[in-house]
């Protein structure tokens, strides 16, 4: 498996466990029963379940960047240097994006995310060989 395979399985990874925060979120404050049920009455989200909500949407939306271009990359047969350092950047960037996300600290977060989309576009380029 390439590098840019494990960073993508990584990813999902990842996504798991944020969609099982999301889960926990509305259990605590929901209770179990009301979240296995049709989930017509719930109280309104606290901010953390609203919070996380965000997260797993803006990390679905990005892991559609993602994706994608590392498996064109496989079928592709296009590993080096630069799209191994475009998922890299990928993958840390989300971590931390998911930890500043959560904690709804300010500013960085849309940084963190940007250095996310450098991350594909590294591997888009490389794909075109415009980094080599």
């Amino acid at each position: 498996m390439t590098p840019e395979l494990t960073y993508l399985a990584l990813a999902i990874a990842l996504f798991f466990v944020i969609v099982l925060v999301q889960g926990y979120s509305g259990i605590a404050n929901n209770g179990g029963m009301a979240m296995a049920n049709a989930r017509d009455n719930l109280k309104p989200p606290t901010i953390f379940q609203a919070r996380m909500k965000r997260l797993t949407d803006n990390y679905r939306e990005n892991l559609w960047f993602f994706a994608p271009l590392v498996l064109i990359a496989a079928v592709a047969g296009i590993s080096n240097q630069w799209t191994v350092l475009g998922a890299q950047i990928f993958f840390y960037s989300r971590i931390a994006h998911a930890i500043w996300y959560a904690f709804g600290w300010p500013y960085v977060r849309p940084l963190l995310w940007l250095a996310g989309v450098i991350g594909c576009g590294m591997v888009f380029l490389a794909l075109f060989g415009v980094l080599v």
